[in-house]
């Protein structure tokens, strides 16, 4: 299709709205919540009483919950945040612990309001990362955690795919050319944001009418609860096809992305774009209602294309790589601009994608991630990101400002965003990858410092942004408190709380048990060791092996608390053993604190073996084997594990050749990931299945291979290392081998066994 038939029917096609979603009774949405939880409904009345300013009033007598709320989610908040204290309800991704819903404590707390106007939930990776594979019923459970947690404004990023196959369809693309377009399952939202096109294509038809009606039913859901959904936006970047029959439009291709083929971006002042814009949200409208917040990120990641001759600030033609032209390096060329002319083409572009999506949804909001003022802080300047942001009105933007743990401070370096709105929020996780860390206190002194300062600029939201799911409920239990103050928030309090609520009792003695963990293991602002020597991994062993192991550095934290709060813990099994939340945990930490000792007998047997020393290595060698082994079997009853990833990969699949192609994608996701770059084991997972069959091996291999390089008297040769195992990886997720795992018989014995056999 030629590009002016494409924008005549993109200009004539009628725009056919739905009926707007008729939300239920808020009260009764927020019952019907509670009840899915655990309370029944009989116990619980609400009263909704909108307000713009988000709070809850829950009284307590004759065991019957009053509650009056600003919104459903805030009743639900109230309601779940009355029965925690009191010791009767927990809500966490290892499960639900729900008490005796009588003898509850008569009281009222009061008008409790939160000092943010909303709060967000998920990362677009968490689409990649952890949900790709769930049903409708798991996302009913996340939702009603969501609710729990008073999250109001989560990204809900399912079912787009949906609407851009219409879109490009509309566009002339064939059915061929959709396929080499669309990334698999799991790598989706890189594609989404312009990283990467086409990767383990193709994405198979099923899948994407599967989640069309799944997004419906989350919508609806969330709609119902009183949510703000944000939703998916058009940023700018078009397939290959696109780019290909559309030689004269401003179309660039962009750098790569961690080793991938470059993707291509259309240049918001190209005649082309307002209207894919428009067209977009029409279509996304049309099939799943009207948004007022819509996420467009159009350089995750990557560098913008300004550079240029300098003839027009506006509209030059530009010198970067177009679709049609050698690829030039977009960050040299910009760095030799005058700053007047940068300056002028990031505000185009801020403008223009505002413009775009105001266009097709009057009155919404631009929504974009602020994590690349961060992660590329060389291009992104504080008079840079000033920039962008200037005619964006300051109403109408929202930046969801996601890496003050990771990126701390780029609010204040910016003036609060220059005034535009923001949203204050941390990641924590990073791929799904669970070593245990977390830092819960950060959280409240680091929003209390942020709201003691004057240069705040327009903050109204928080956030937990993780790019996946499953990992440290503490965390998010404490960060999600802090959005929502209604009880001390000193450590010991909250963690009398908090387990007594999760375990059924609690005494000092759990309370200091899990003060010494804290203090050992979570009070870790960031994992920094998971990204070493250009190589990712949550421990040494989760790395790919090479000669540097023995200069791994000690992981953060401190070892003796944390050992010493699992031996509380573990002293504590008479009493609480019998909950499976208190043997989750203790499985957990004792996972994590065997995972370093085993890290210690990798290093040692690098080690030995470069120095000849074999006897000392064989020793070691066999050290790491039995810790491997013995870590994977005590986890294989926790919530996720290799096997279950699998299954749910394959459940998804409506034919033998889809179960296949989903379970390869799986396995990639979690090891290999793709592309030239560092993201292999960027998303290490400390899995049952995930030791024994992948980590072994690689580490098994390496250090044969050491052990016959110290009788030859030699270095091992790590190059040719590394590409034998680049072979054994790409056919270990070729591999359709079964996995199974299963809960040991005695959790309790097994974690006391394995700290005993690591206390050297």
């Amino acid at each position: 299709m030629t590009s002016s038939k494409a924008l005549g029917l993109i200009g004539t096609l009628l725009f056919a709205a739905p009926a707007v979603h008729a939300q239920s009774d808020g009260g009764q949405a927020a019952r019907a919540a509670l009840e899915r939880l655990g309370v029944p409904e009989r116990q619980v009345s609400v009263t909704i009483r909108p307000a713009p300013d988000p709070r809850y009033r829950v009284r307590v007598d004759h065991d019957r919950l009053t509650v009056e709320a600003t919104s459903p989610v805030a009743a639900v908040r109230g309601a779940a945040a009355m029965l925690n204290g009191q010791g009767r309800l927990s809500v966490s991704w290892e499960g639900k612990r729900v008490g005796p819903m009588t003898r509850l404590t008569p009281g009222d707390t009061g008008w409790v309001s939160s000092p943010f106007s909303f709060r967000a939930y998920l990362n677009t990776c968490t689409y990649g990362y952890t949900t790709p594979w769930w049903s409708w019923s798991r996302w009913e459970r996340e939702i009603d955690a969501m609710a729990v947690h008073g999250v109001d404004m989560p990204l809900a990023m399912e079912g787009q795919d949906y609407v851009w196959r219409k879109l490009w369809r509309e566009q002339g693309l064939s059915e061929a050319q959709l396929a080499q377009h669309f990334s698999g399952p799991a790598f989706l939202p890189w594609q989404r944001m312009g990283n990467i096109e086409g990767y383990r294509a193709p994405l198979p038809t099923g899948w994407i009418d599967k989640k069309r009606d799944l997004q419906k039913r989350i919508l609806a859901r969330m709609r119902d609860l009183g949510m703000t959904p944000i939703l998916p936006a058009f940023a700018g970047y078009v397939p290959k096809a696109f780019a290909e029959a559309h030689p004269k439009a401003r179309i660039y291709k962009m750098r790569s992305w961690e080793g991938f083929e470059g993707t291509y971006w259309l240049d918001p002042s190209d005649p082309l774009f307002a209207p894919l814009a428009r067209r977009f949200l029409q279509l996304y409208t049309a099939e799943y209602g009207p948004g007022k917040y819509y996420l467009a990120d159009a350089f995750n990641e990557m560098v913008p294309p300004i550079a240029g001759d300098g003839s027009d600030t506006a509209n030059a033609a530009y010198g970067d790589a177009t679709a049609n032209t050698p690829a030039l390096d977009a960050a040299t060329k910009a760095a030799a601009l005058p700053s007047e002319v940068r300056d002028a083409r990031l505000a185009a572009y801020g403008q223009r994608l505002y413009a775009s999506i105001a266009a097709a949804a009057p009155g919404a909001t631009w929504v974009m991630q602020g994590w690349l003022f961060g992660a590329d802080k060389k291009f992104w300047t504080p008079d840079a990101i000033a920039a962008f942001l200037r005619d964006v009105p300051d109403e109408r933007m929202l930046i969801l400002d996601i890496g003050n743990d990771r990126y701390p401070g780029i609010w204040k370096t910016t003036n609060g965003f220059d005034g535009k709105r923001w949203v204050y929020g941390c990641v924590h996780n990073y791929g799904g990858s669970n070593p245990v860390y977390g830092a819960p206190d950060f959280y409240r002194r680091d929003v209390a410092a942020m709201f003691a300062d004057q240069g705040r600029g327009n903050v109204r939201g928080f956030g937990m942004f993780p790019e996946g799911l499953h990992s440290n409920s503490l965390i998010y239990d404490y960060a999600y408190d802090v959005a929502w103050p209604g009880g001390d928030m000193g450590l010991g309090p909250w963690l009398s709380r908090y387990t007594a609520a999760r375990y059924g009792p609690s005494d000092p003695a759990m309370v200091a048990a899990w003060q010494d963990v804290v203090a050992g293991a979570y009070d870790v602002r960031y994992w920094t060791p998971r990204w070493w020597n250009e190589r990712a991994g949550a421990y040494l062993f989760f790395k790919r092996p090479a000669a540097d192991a023995p200069t791994y550095p000690a992981e953060p934290g401190d070892r003796a608390k944390l050992r010493a709060g699992i031996a509380a813990m573990l002293k504590l099994a008479p009493a609480y053993g019998k909950s499976p939340l208190y043997r989750h945990d203790l499985v957990d930490l004792t996972r994590h604190a065997a995972s370093l000792s085993l890290d210690d007998s990798v290093k040692a047997a690098v080690a030995a073996y470069q120095k000849g020393n074999v006897a000392t290595g064989d020793r070691e060698t066999a050290r790491v084997k039995a810790l491997a082994l013995a870590i994977d079997h005590l986890i294989g009853g926790q919530q996720e594990s290799l096997a279950s990833w699998i299954a749910d990969a394959r459940a998804y699949g409506d034919t033998p050749a889809e179960k296949t192609a989903y379970e390869q994608n799986a396995k990639a996701q979690v090891t290999i990931w793709g592309g030239r770059g560092h993201l292999g084991d960027y998303a290490s997972k400390a899995w049952a299945g995930m030791y024994a069959d992948y980590y072994l091996p690689r580490w098994t291999s390496y250090l044969a291979e050491a052990r016959a390089a110290a009788l030859a008297k030699r270095p091992v040769d790590d190059a040719a290392f590394t590409a034998k195992l680049l072979d054994w990886e790409k056919a270990w997720v070729a591999d359709p081998r079964p996995y199974k795992a299963s809960a040991p018989a005695d959790p309790v014995a097994e974690a006391s066994a394995l700290m005993q056999e690591t206390a050297r």
